[in-house]
């Protein structure tokens, strides 16, 4: 607490110095406004240093890696934060680390865990992310590939995009990906997101069929050489298809908030 008491003092110094300038016209009302959004950290004792105005500043909620925490740890950050946010995403929570966070929650607030556990919104109840208008489509090779999609799918919702998915239309059977994709395109979709294992050839193949940015999500399901993803990885990364980005094995929060902030701006513009 007597760090948090610090955290605070210190913002509010800060704070006063922005509104000295901007009294004396060293700054504009909008060279303010970037400098306060940069101020707002919460320090939960030595345990975390939570952005708060990361949402405001970027676009991007606060998102809590909960593997390698304990348990305690995870109900002294999550509880905290709530006291000043109205939602945050937690990843990779573990079934003993939601038990145990469910039941110090406050009969105010609100746990959802997605599939495996790998993505989970804790918040106030009756919180609705605000709308953008962005629109973002997911296509899945596999069904074992839907667990990190979700992760993708979850991140782009909670940044206001409406998402539309596709699952298990790999190139297995790649006759089953067109009426999807074309499905999507219609709808008017800014960025698409391709989650592959295996071998991971679907996004260099989506990527030569439309005209918008496509993000290749590799997922760790395969075997052999290229097992935990690494395959699917190595794949993306040597595509010749102009067009696609890549981010790491299994970081579906990674791509849906890229995705999400493409979406957005595109909407903005």
């Amino acid at each position: 607490m007597l760090l948090l008491g610090r955290a605070v003092i210190y913002a509010m110094t800060e704070l006063r110095d922005v509104l000295e300038q901007l009294a004396q016209g060293k700054f504009t009302v909008d060279e303010a406004e970037e400098k306060l959004r940069l101020f707002n950290i919460i320090e939960i004792g030595r345990l975390a240093k939570l952005d708060a105005h990361r949402e405001t500043r970027k676009g991007i909620p606060e998102v809590v890696w909960a593997r390698h925490k304990t348990k305690e740890d995870i109900i002294q950050i999550i509880t905290h934060a709530l006291k000043e946010k109205s939602c945050l995403l937690i990843s990779h929570l573990s079934p003993e680390q939601e038990n145990a966070l469910r039941s110090k929650l406050s009969k105010d607030a609100t746990l959802e865990v997605f599939g495996d556990g790998s993505i989970a919104v804790v918040s106030h109840k009756g919180y609705k992310p605000p709308q953008t208008g962005g629109k973002v489509g997911i296509v899945a090779a596999g069904t074992s590939d839907r667990r990190v999609a979700e992760q993708a799918r979850v991140m782009a919702e909670q940044m206001g995009c409406k998402v539309y998915t596709a699952h298990d239309v790999g190139i297995a059977g790649v006759h089953r990906l067109f009426p999807e994709l074309t499905e999507m395109i219609g709808k008017g979709i800014e960025v698409l997101i391709v989650a592959a294992g295996m071998e991971g050839a679907l996004p260099s193949l989506v990527t030569g069929l439309v005209d918008i940015p496509v993000i290749g999500l590799p997922v760790s399901t395969g075997y052999g050489l290229g097992a935990e993803g690494l395959g699917a990885l190595i794949s993306m990364l040597q595509s010749c298809s102009l067009g696609l980005a890549v981010v790491n094995i299994d970081n579906g929060v990674g791509a849906g908030a890229l995705a999400a902030l493409i979406a957005n701006r595109a909407t903005r513009k």
